[in-house]
């Protein structure tokens, strides 16, 4: 009888660990990135990126004073992808989160782009 108590503890631990581990990795990305992007005119090269916890999910925005909604915004284990729309159409981002930098693609009608977004140190 003990072994099963041990049993089933071990398993509620297991399964905390896993989502506390998530739960950590997604807050990693929360706060605000500068990002360059190479191979574009110099008024597309740099902005910055918000990533914000709104009632449990990971919210994020393009642009420090027009800010504009990320889509489809997914952050799971080193991943981050997200849209945006525009008049100039629709850009896919894809990176890899290494702690405080993100390295990727951005995708459009225009063509693929290197990206890179560095964390802001908190103010």
């Amino acid at each position: 009888m003990k072994t099963k108590y041990y049993f089933l503890m071990v398993i509620a631990v297991a399964i905390f660990s896993v989502a506390a581990k998530k739960a950590v990795i997604a807050n990693d990305i929360v706060g605000t990135w500068k990002y360059l992007i190479s191979d574009v005119p110099p008024e597309y090269e740099s902005g910055f990126f918000t990533f914000e916890e709104k009632e449990s999910k990971t919210v994020g925005y393009v642009g420090d004073t027009e800010k504009q909604e990320m889509k489809e915004l997914v952050v799971d284990q080193g991943k981050v992808t997200f849209t945006t729309e525009s008049q100039a159409g629709v850009f896919k981002y894809s990176f890899a989160q290494k702690g405080d930098t993100l390295t990727g693609t951005v995708s459009s009608q225009y063509g693929d782009f290197p990206i890179k977004a560095i964390k802001e140190a908190k103010k």
